[in-house]
C-alpha cells in the first residue's frame, strides 16, 4: 500500500481526524525521531480530542441550555456564601452520580436560571452528561400532546435518556387537573433514578398553587426533597441592583 492510499483508508474506517492529521503527525515524527508508537499514539490522540470535542458540542447543542448563562457570566459574589459553597460541590457532579434533585428558590431575578443552568453547562463539559433545559409551562404541554396521543409513556422514556432535566419556573404554572397529572407522573417517573433540577419562585408551602390537590402536592413536594440540595436565593434582584447602578452613575 502506498502512503497516498493510506488517508482514503483511515476514512474509510471512520477516522476522519486521523487521515486530516496524518501529514502533519508524520512530518514531526520524523523530525523528532518517534518510535512506531508514539506515532500511532500520536494520531490516536488526535482522533480521541477531537471525537470528545464534537460529542461536547453536540451535547450542548441538545441540551438547549440557554446562550450567556454561563459559569463566567455568573456573578458568584451575589450569592450568600453557603450558595458559593454549595456551587464548588454542585460543580464536581456527585449529585448526578446519587440521582439527587437541586431546587433553588428565590424571588424572580435571583438568578436561579443562570446558576443552573452554569452548573449543567460545565459538567456537560467536564463530565459529559446529556442533559435538557425546558421551561415548566413548555414541558406540560409537550407530555399533555404526548398523553392525547398515547405516546405518554414513550415520551416519559425520551426523557428519563436525559442524566440532568432542568425544569425551570415551576411556580408559573396553574395548572388544570390533566396538566397536574402529567407533571406529576414526570416527576415520579425520575425519583430517585435521575437527576432533576428546579427553579421556583414559590416556596413548597405554596406549591398548592401548583397542584391544587393537597394529596398530589404533599407527594410532589415528598418526592423532590427527599433526596435534595436547596438553593435559597435570598438575595436583591439583580435587575433592580443593575437599575439602581444606571440610576447612580446618571446622577453623578
Amino acid at each position: 500500500m502506498n502512503a497516498s492510499s493510506l488517508p482514503v483508508l483511515l476514512r474509510s474506517l471512520y477516522l476522519g481526524e486521523m487521515a486530516r492529521a496524518l501529514e502533519p503527525v508524520t512530518d514531526q515524527a520524523g523530525r523528532d525521531g518517534w518510535s512506531h508508537e508514539q506515532y500511532l499514539r500520536a494520531l490516536c490522540d488526535v482522533e480521541v480530542s477531537r471525537r470528545a470535542e464534537r460529542r461536547r458540542e453536540r451535547l450542548l447543542k441538545e441540551s438547549r441550555l440557554p446562550d450567556g448563562k454561563t459559569l463566567a457570566t455568573l456573578d458568584q459574589e451575589r450569592f450568600p456564601l453557603r450558595v458559593r459553597r454549595q456551587l464548588a460541590a454542585l460543580l464536581e457532579g456527585r449529585f448526578v452520580e446519587q440521582a439527587d434533585n437541586v431546587l433553588a428558590f428565590g424571588l424572580p431575578g435571583r438568578g436561579k436560571t443562570h446558576l443552573c443552568c452554569a452548573i449543567v453547562r460545565e459538567l456537560v463539559i467536564a463530565k459529559g452528561y446529556r442533559a435538557l433545559f425546558c421551561p415548566a409551562l413548555h414541558l406540560v404541554q409537550q407530555l399533555l400532546v404526548a398523553k392525547r396521543d398515547l405516546r405518554l409513556e414513550a415520551a416519559l422514556h425520551k426523557l428519563d435518556g436525559y442524566d440532568i432535566v432542568i425544569l425551570d419556573d415551576i411556580g408559573y404554572i396553574q395548572q388544570s387537573r390533566e396538566e397536574m397529572e402529567v407533571l406529576f407522573a414526570f416527576l415520579a417517573d425520575r425519583y430517585e433514578r435521575k437527576s432533576l433540577m428546579i427553579t421556583s419562585n414559590l416556596v413548597f408551602s405554596e406549591w398548592d398553587k401548583i397542584f391544587k390537590d393537597p394529596m398530589t402536592t404533599a407527594a410532589a413536594v415528598d418526592r423532590l426533597i427527599h433526596h435534595s440540595i436547596i438553593l435559597e436565593l435570598d438575595i436583591d434582584s439583580y435587575r433592580i441592583e443593575h437599575a439602581k447602578k444606571r440610576k447612580q452613575k446618571g446622577e453623578n
